[in-house]
This record gives C-alpha cells, sequence and structure tokens, in this order.
C-alpha cells in the first residue's frame, strides 16, 4: 500500500489545483469556465497542450504494446508522430485560434456551422465527434483502474481503481473548468515527463544492465524480433503514419488552440512538441521491450507491464512517485471530458435556444451536469471493455478522427468545400466505424501471428481478421477511411452548392 498511498496524495493534491482554479476565475461565463477566457499563457499552453494529447496511450498502451510486439512500437506511432502534429499544428492549429478569437468560436462545430452555413448538418457532426471520443475517455478509466490495481498489489481493485480516478477527474474539471484542467495537466506533463528518465535509470540498474537485458533477447529465438519490425509488413507499417492525423481533429485539441493569449505561443509548442514525445515515449517503448527479458514479469502481461517493473525493481517510496507519474499521464482524459462538455452546451444546448432561454449561468451548470453523466458513462463501459488500450485508441478513437481530419483541411484551406461534402465525409467515417466493431464482435480474434481472410475475391483478401483487429486489403482500416473520406468530401463539394460569398470571405482574402 505504500506505492497506492503516494498516489493517494497525488490524487489530493490535483484536487486541490482545481479547486484553486476555480478560486482564480475571472468571470462567470461559458467563455472563462470552458476556455479559461482564452488566456493560458505560454509554458502552460505547450505543457497542458501535449498533456492533453498524452493519456494512458502513451505510457500504458506503448509500453504494452512494445512488450508484446518488440521496438517497431516507436517507429509506429511515435516516429511519425513527431513530424505530422508540430505540422498540424502550425497549418492548422493558429488559423484555429485566429478564427476562433476573431468570431468568438468555442468549439469545432461552431467554426463548421459558420464557414459552411450548415445548422442541423453541424449537430450530426457534433454527435459522430462525440461517439469517437468516448473511447479515448474509457481508455483513462481503465488506466486508471491499471494503474492503481497493480502499484497496490491487487488490494485496490480494477473497478474500484477506475471509479476512484473517474471521480477526481470529475471533481476538478467540475469545479476548476478549462483554467483547472490546464493547470493540472502542466503539473501533470512536469511529472509524466520526469518519469522516463528516473525509470530508465532504476529499472535499468535493477535489472543488472541494459547491454544484459539486451543480449538476452538477441540470445533468444522466441525474443529476437521484439529487436526489429520484421513481423510488421511494409503496409502496416505505412498504416500508422495516419494515426497522428488525428490530432488536429480530436476536439479537445482544436479546442484547447482557442485558449492561447496569442499566436506567438504556438512557436514554442511546435519547436519542442517532438522533444517532449521523444522524452515519454522512447524510455516506455524502451522498457515494455526489455521487460521480456526480466524471468518475474509474466507473458500474459499487458498495459501493467510498466507497473510490473516498478514493484519488481524500484524501491517501495520511488515506486510510488514513478507510478504517480504514471497517473499523471492517465489522468489527461480530463481534456476529453472537459472538451466534449464544451460541445454540448454550445453546439446543442446554446443553439437550439436553451441558453437564450435560461442564461448563461445554466449554461455553465448543463455543462457541469455533462461532466457527471460521461464520467458515469465512460466508467461503466471501461468495466467491460476487453481491448487493450493501444489497441481501443488505434482501431477507434485515432482512425475515426483521423478520417475526419479533411474536414479542418476543407474548412480552412479549400474555399470550394461545402457542407454536403462535410457531411458525406462524416457519414462514411460513422458508418466504417461502426462497421468495423460489428465486423470484429462477429469474426473471433485469430490466435497471435495470424491473419484469416475473411473477403476475398479473386485471390485478393479485400478483409482479414487479425488477434487484435482488422485489416482492408493489408493496410489497417484508418487507411482507406481517410482516403475515402477525402474523396466524398472532394466529389460531393464539386457537385454542390457553395457557401454564400460573406461566409467564404471570412476564411479567404478576396482574390
Amino acid at each position: 500500500m505504500t506505492s497506492a498511498l503516494f498516489v493517494a496524495l497525488y490524487l489530493a493534491l490535483v484536487i486541490y489545483i482545481g479547486v484553486f482554479a476555480l478560486r482564480r476565475k475571472r468571470g462567470h461565463g461559458a467563455e472563462d469556465f470552458f476556455l479559461a477566457g482564452r488566456s493560458i499563457g505560454g509554458f502552460v499552453f505547450l505543457l497542458s497542450l501535449f498533456g492533453t494529447h498524452m493519456t494512458a496511450f502513451a505510457i500504458l498502451g506503448s509500453s504494452g504494446h512494445a512488450f508484446r510486439n518488440g521496438i517497431v512500437t516507436y517507429g509506429l506511432m511515435a516516429s511519425s508522430s513527431a513530424l505530422i502534429v508540430p505540422i498540424l499544428l502550425l497549418f492548422l492549429g493558429t488559423r484555429i485560434w485566429a478564427i476562433g478569437k476573431q468570431h468568438g468560436f468555442m468549439t469545432p462545430v461552431q467554426i463548421f456551422r459558420d464557414r459552411w452555413e450548415c445548422g442541423h448538418i453541424g449537430t450530426v457532426i457534433f454527435a459522430v465527434q462525440a461517439a469517437l471520443l468516448v473511447p479515448y475517455i474509457i481508455i483513462g478509466v481503465m488506466g486508471g483502474g491499471t494503474t492503481l490495481a497493480a502499484l497496490s498489489g491487487g488490494f485496490v481493485p480494477y473497478w474500484l481503481g477506475g471509479l476512484v480516478v473517474a471521480l477526481v477527474v470529475m471533481s476538478y474539471v467540475f469545479f476548476g473548468g478549462m483554467r483547472g484542467t490546464a493547470w493540472v495537466n502542466t503539473f501533470q506533463t512536469l511529472l509524466f515527463l520526469s518519469f522516463g528518465a528516473i525509470a530508465v535509470a532504476v529499472i535499468g540498474s535493477g535489472m543488472g544492465g541494459f547491454r544484459q537485458a539486451v543480449d538476452t533477447l538477441l540470445a533468444s529465438p522466441d525474443q529476437a524480433h521484439l529487436l526489429t519490425r520484421e513481423r510488421f509488413s511494409p503496409l502496416i507499417f505505412f498504416s500508422y503514419t495516419f494515426m497522428p492525423l488525428s490530432a488536429i481533429a480530436f476536439p479537445h485539441i482544436s479546442i484547447f488552440c482557442l485558449t492561447a493569449r496569442k499566436m506567438a505561443q504556438f512557436k514554442w509548442t511546435v519547436i519542442l512538441y517532438p522533444l517532449c514525445l521523444l522524452a515519454i515515449w522512447l524510455p516506455c517503448v524502451f522498457l515494455g521491450v526489455l521487460a521480456n527479458a526480466s524471468p518475474e514479469i509474466p507473458a500474459a502481461a499487458r498495459d501493467d507491464v510498466l507497473l510490473r517493473l516498478l514493484d519488481q525493481y524500484a524501491p517501495l517510496w520511488l515506486s510510488g512517485i514513478l507510478g504517480a507519474g504514471i497517473m499523471a499521464a492517465v489522468m489527461a482524459s480530463d481534456s476529453q471530458i472537459l472538451a466534449l462538455s464544451t460541445m454540448f452546451t454550445e453546439d446543442v444546448f446554446a443553439y437550439y435556444g436553451h441558453k437564450d432561454r435560461f442564461g448563461e449561468a445554466a449554461q455553465v451548470h448543463t455543462g457541469r451536469a455533462f461532466v457527471i453523466i460521461l464520467t458515469a458513462v465512460a466508467y461503466l463501459i471501461a468495466l467491460q471493455a476487453p481491448a487493450g488500450i493501444f489497441e481501443l485508441a488505434t482501431q477507434y478513437a485515432f482512425a475515426g478522427f483521423s478520417a475526419l481530419s479533411p474536414l479542418w483541411v476543407a474548412a480552412l484551406l479549400w474555399r470550394g468545400s461545402t457542407k454536403w461534402g462535410a457531411l458525406a465525409s462524416t457519414l462514411w467515417v460513422a458508418a466504417a466505424v461502426i462497421a468495423t466493431a460489428v465486423f470484429q464482435a462477429v469474426v473471433p480474434p485469430t490466435p497471435p501471428g495470424v491473419i484469416q481472410p475473411a473477403l476475398a475475391i479473386a485471390g485478393l483478401d479485400l478483409v482479414s481478421r487479425t488477434t487484435t483487429g482488422t485489416l482492408v486489403l493489408g493496410l489497417l482500416p484508418v487507411v482507406p477511411m481517410t482516403f475515402i473520406s477525402s474523396l466524398l468530401l472532394i466529389f460531393v463539394s464539386l457537385f454542390t452548392s457553395k457557401p454564400s460569398p460573406a461566409a467564404i470571405s471570412r476564411y479567404f482574402l478576396a482574390k
């Protein structure tokens, strides 16, 4: 329980930060609660934006995936993210900030509605975004339950650990809004950025040195592949480069772009983001791989592999501190919860006239009630979620939002895009994600390393089932989903009526 007590102290501290943020609020309006009055400074903006993006997927999910698949995990996600995410922030994030500040927008759907002059289509986009974001929130609850259960040696069961994390996150989001979320994320990011270097040093020393661990893996015929990418085809490796496109399409990322005090704050975020990514992913993936050289780590370990390493090789007090660092990343689901609350109150409650009828204070209260309901739903689903954190994120949240990223490109960079093109793209993404989920529910997973064709034409495997997911023409579903989403948006826009010149002129300079 020593390790669990350190985590309990950490949880109490983040609740205090959220309550303190409530005392520092500058107003009682929706903009102050949901966007912190657009006053986030450079240091907090960088760390909070990065922390918002790095959740349980980055620490628990990456190490668990590396434990099973090897060092290739870093190449699959981290290497491409270090290039693509800063580009998205530079060319799209800055435009989102400028348009939001100029017109007072608080959500992505508000921008889409204004850009394409669409009403109910915006509601459809909101519904799809909300449905796709729920798996990401579930990941946070799963990570919390896994972390507390492992650190306490099973004394705190998974269901109770998930409940504790859900309640803590709900508390500081409820009281502190965006300001509390940003401050907590800044503190959490500093904590789990420090985690990597310390964990590598402590665990490496406990394992007798990394050279010995690597030599052990290389000497084993069954484990040498963990230091190569031989079990991942070039097509699958290529597929993962599409996943980082989801960054700008995630509502919590695009909404956080609206909180910056000035555009110059994006500069250091773009520059330092790859370094922050390296500091998180490299230690977690490396340790996940080398855990295979430890006889104390069972082969059945999944998302708790880092926690098992800490329990085995770190002193109790240090294990508790590092466990709090892991918990910091796990609890980054706060931004997703606040983002959905913001979208619901702005894109549904306010858009359909309830703000005018009941007042802005009622809007904030509605947002807080939505936080409670959403957290409860995510917790109940997390209790039944069978998939690992990495697989749940990549198959649904990342794939779906990557396929929605063309909406931002079209809205901000192509004057010829239309609301009907946006609707066609959005409906396709929703249908494709549902089809993937149904297929995986009907067709059982294959044994490890086995790919089972489920639909083939003329000797060509169109759809296949794998151990953890689905392949389409040998590619992950995110690739055809994104390509078809883009094509639908383009071709439907070419043959449908354009928005008014006034709407287009707000986003593009007149020719």
